[in-house]
């Protein structure tokens, strides 16, 4: 009974992990005692999310195989065990720099079937942080496998847009980031604390954009959306070189002037060699109580900065009170509201993203001879 039991319960996903218990090694020891076993569950950290819905499944699979009456104790990973689970991660990442002499996970390698889309901007204050978060949670609802990594490392924001149940874990060399609304999140803002200003020049800042990229546990995603931070600087480059298949998508307001300033950012991901492929008009209009619309920051920026780019637009979207305030609170306005016009209008955009498919645009340097 016991082998069938073990054997029912390392089948289990752990929903954090998306992995199997036995794959991971969170299943310890099993007793039987009388006709009532005895479970013990390893965590990586005493505060691991999915413990209540990993004892649940627990006690459902024993249902399952007859095995009675089930007591789960929940114990921390001694270092031998995490090690064990490190090794387990590292394996389904491929070669990530851990001393596999490959620094491109697998989920980056060519042919994957994986979009890294970068949700880019010329300027700060556009909405670009807030369009990363409901376009990823919209995707998730799609049922895509979605990660977001926050690269606006001096500015950023996701941390506070999205209240999650816990900080990412650092395993070792390894990070597993965070887990809310479907989707994965990782942000330098959950390594640093809000007075604290990040100052660095461009070799620590590549280095801790690549570590994110090729050194966090993303699984197997369909969709990476990079949040990148406004301009043309350092962070574009090393995107460039760690992920050369990255799509940009461009947000810019309806103001003419915010329209200039995100073409540069456009036509320097083409000097890049990046695939840009489409453009997001955010605080397109707002709708007074009286049903008048106002276009407050003027119209057609996104249109014109889509045709000048040769680019559709994918989207406007509305100035609203709730997606403001969804940022404020750590909830997204596609998951306070999710049959709302904020989340149709979202759900919309990730629907046309998803059509689109991946860019057949690739690095002439990456062509093999």
């Amino acid at each position: 009974m016991e082998r069938h039991l073990r054997d029912a319960l390392e089948a289990i996903d752990d929903p954090q992990l998306d992995l199997p218990l036995g794959v991971v090694g969170m299943i310890g020891g099993i007793t039987e005692v009388r006709g009532r076993s005895t479970v013990e569950l390893l965590v990586p950290i005493a505060t691991w999310p999915t413990v209540p819905q990993l004892i649940e499944s627990i006690e459902r699979a024993a249902a399952e195989v007859h095995a009675g009456e089930v007591d789960v104790v929940v114990r921390s990973m001694g270092e031998p065990e995490a090690r064990a689970l490190r090794e387990a991660l590292r394996d389904r990442m491929g070669g990530t720099g851990h001393g596999h002499g490959n620094d491109t996970p697998a989920f980056l390698a060519r042919g994957t079937s994986t979009r890294v889309l970068g949700i880019s901007s010329g300027k700060g204050g556009v909405g670009k942080s807030t369009v990363s978060v409901n376009l990823a949670v919209s995707l998730a609802s799609l049922g895509h496998r979605v990660g977001v990594l926050d690269a606006d490392v001096y500015g950023f924001s996701i941390p506070k847009m999205v209240l999650a149940a816990i900080e990412p874990v650092v395993l070792g060399d390894t990070v597993l980031p965070t887990h809310a609304h479907g989707v994965r999140w990782l942000s330098m803002g959950w390594f640093v604390s809000d007075d604290q200003p990040v100052i660095w020049r461009g070799p620590l800042l590549h280095k801790a954009i690549t570590q994110f990229v090729t050194e966090a546990w993303w699984g197997e995603p369909e969709y990476l959306l990079i949040d990148m931070p406004p301009g043309t600087g350092d962070v574009a480059l090393t995107l460039s070189e760690v992920v050369p298949s990255v799509e940009i998508y461009v947000v810019t307001t309806p103001q003419p002037a915010a329209q200039r300033v995100a073409q540069r950012s456009a036509l320097a991901a083409r000097k890049l060699r990046l695939a840009v492929r489409g453009v997001i008009e955010n605080m397109s209009w707002f709708d007074g109580d009286d049903g008048t619309r106002y276009e407050l920051f003027g119209a057609g920026g996104g249109a014109a900065l889509a045709e000048d780019l040769g680019v559709p637009l994918l989207a406007q979207l509305p100035l609203v009170p709730q997606i403001r305030e969804g940022g404020d609170v750590g909830t997204p306005a596609t998951v306070s509201d999710p049959d709302g016009d904020v989340a149709a209008r979202f759900g919309e955009l990730a629907a046309r993203v998803a059509a689109q498919g991946p860019a057949r645009l690739y690095r002439q340097e990456l062509r093999l001879a």
